[in-house]
């Protein structure tokens, strides 16, 4: 027991646990500083107000902007892999003798890629760290799509193209969580939400790339080994994977990971090294002190051992069983109350959405380039979606084998798909800007209402200018949904759970994206009306469970 024997010093004992944590007070003479300052800031289960302060001590400024500049490259670059297809699909037809179904099944590869894909890095992220494993599948998508691009058979084209969805996902469903994570409560939302304006760059640059490097007439041959213009465009698309991956090496750990895995001490050197980055400031000057290891209650390594997870390697097999026991554990936790509610309708929400949104944004460009082709057949004369699909498909049947190399793409498909990628940045700034005052639950419900209005829209389009401005809308809309669903999601999942809950709703999500791709593959060119309205009643359904979510972003993270 602490006595103070002068007047002017006052102290005071508080009990942690079975931890006494002695703070020392100002005198009362001397002008009010905050009340007590302790010999290090504690942190023990259910006090993670006290993990927003120190992160809050860290300040905010070089060091975070710095993380959602390479964040938001990592989602650039994601919309550039998910939709290259769009444009490889017309260029490769010649090469590759692609049908309409042919061309169904090339672009459902990278979505089957990234159904297999998303809970497999998800597991990795919650287990592993969410860096090393971001790393990993930067590295391994730009490797992949190197290949890709000297493919010369359509098997193999459609193979590596299956295991660049396969990385992509792994660094979509991550960057969020791990940006999220070492963002003070205020500006947590906020800055969650300015990676929409990457995606709408992403839509951007894609076909600015595809309309500079796809027209030129460049072409190696030899005997069995042929490179054209449109393996170019995959190669330099597949380049930004690599310098990202590289990039993020020079970042640290998500702390909030590290702290729920134990390693308190690598924590703090995280949070002393943001300081320094924000205040330009020696790291020792960061005011906290010292961390207490968060309690693991539901963590099967922390009950067996004292070990970090991290630790665990994969190649013995005892630390194997036991990470894979943490898996499954984590796994039930998710399908389990309080968790389970959230889990299904973060599921349903992206299995409506992103099933649209692929399906549609993928196989535009075809549509712009089926009106093109009408346009020229029969000049001056409207029609309908379906109705280009059943003149148009046709002619490329009954006109034999030499159809396949028809005419390269017209520069207007480039232009109407790079302008659709332009009226994406109104609603890129609206989000960020406006996100604390509307709230996220708002931008969620009004972009998928609309979206499935919008989609209904499609089938009253009769010529290139309409089908252009509905697409317009509808790219703003869904990826604006897209986006803030991955920001509410960062505060649904507590820090043990949060990648892998992500992981489980994209890989619904890409299940949808999957399934939708095969359809529409099919039924665009004999009868279109059927998925334009369930993907609209997709749309529609998950507008509706939006309503269903908590207000999010106001605070600290579990």
């Amino acid at each position: 027991m602490i006595s103070p024997k002068r007047k002017n010093v006052k102290s005071a004992v508080a009990w942690a646990g079975s931890d006494i944590i002695i703070k020392i007070c100002t005198p009362f003479e001397q002008e009010p500083l905050p009340e007590c300052i302790d010999d290090g800031l504690d942190f023990t289960e259910g006090q993670g107000e006290d993990f927003e302060r120190a992160l809050e001590s860290t300040g905010f400024g070089r060091f975070h902007f710095s993380l959602l500049a390479v964040c938001g490259l990592i989602y650039l670059n994601t919309a550039v892999g998910i939709t290259i297809i769009s444009f490889v699909l017309p260029s490769a037809t010649c090469d590759f003798q692609m049908s309409s179904s042919d061309k169904g099944w090339l672009t459902a590869a990278p979505m089957f890629g990234m159904v297999i894909g998303s809970y497999f890095w998800g597991c990795l992220a919650d287990t592993k760290g969410r860096k090393t494993v971001l790393i990993g599948a930067l590295i391994m998508d730009g490797i992949c799509g190197l290949l890709s691009s000297i493919s010369q058979v359509y098997w193999l084209f459609m193979f590596l193209r299956f295991l660049n969805g396969f990385a992509i996902t792994g660094a979509m469903g991550i960057c969020f969580p791990y940006l999220g994570e070492f963002q003070p409560g205020k500006y947590r939302e906020t800055i969650l939400c300015w990676m929409e304006l990457f995606w709408t760059m992403g839509v951007i640059v894609l076909p600015g790339i595809a309309w500079i490097i796809i027209p030129m007439e460049f072409e190696y041959v030899t005997d069995n080994f042929k490179f054209a213009s449109w393996n170019l465009f995959v190669a330099a698309c597949a380049i930004p994977s690599l310098l990202i991956g590289m990039w993020l090496i020079f970042f640290p750990e998500s702390p909030k990971f590290l702290l729920e895995c134990g390693e308190a001490d690598a924590a703090l050197d995280v949070l002393r090294d943001m300081y320094s980055s924000n205040y330009n400031d020696d790291g020792a000057n960061f005011p906290v002190r010292s961390l207490r290891e968060k309690v693991r209650t539901m963590s099967v390594v922390s009950q067996q051992s004292t070990r970090s997870i991290r630790s665990l390697r994969i190649r013995k097999p005892k630390e194997l069983k036991l990470l894979l026991r943490e898996i499954w554990e984590q796994t039930k936790a998710l399908c389990k109350p309080p968790h389970l509610r959230y889990t299904v309708i973060t599921c349903a929400i992206q299995f409506g959405l992103t099933t649209s949104y692929y399906t549609l944004m993928i196989w535009f460009p075809e549509l712009f380039y089926r009106f093109e082709e009408f346009e020229n057949f029969y000049p001056n004369k409207k029609a309908t979606v379906c109705e280009v699909s059943s003149v148009v498909v046709p002619r490329n049947f009954t006109a034999g084998h030499g159809e396949f190399c028809g005419d390269p793409i017209a520069d207007s498909v480039f232009l109407h798909t790079l302008i659709i990628g332009l009226a994406c940045i109104p609603t890129s700034f609206w989000l960020p800007l406006c996100v604390h005052r509307l709230g996220a639950k708002f931008f969620l419900v009004f972009s998928l209402l609309v979206a499935g209005s919008v989609t209904i829209g499609l089938y009253f389009v009769n010529s290139t200018n309409s089908n252009l401005a509905l697409s317009c809308i509808f790219e703003a809309l869904t990826s604006l949904g897209i986006s803030t669903v991955y920001c509410v999601m960062v505060d649904l999942f507590p820090t043990n759970l949060r990648v892998m809950a992500a992981a489980l709703s994209l890989t619904f999500g890409r299940g949808g994206a999957l399934v939708g791709n095969l359809l529409f593959g099919f039924l665009i060119d004999l009868n279109c009306v059927i998925p334009i309205v369930l993907f609209a009643a997709m749309l529609f359904g998950s507008g509706l469970l939006c309503l269903l979510l908590p207000n999010t972003g106001s605070g600290a993270l579990d």
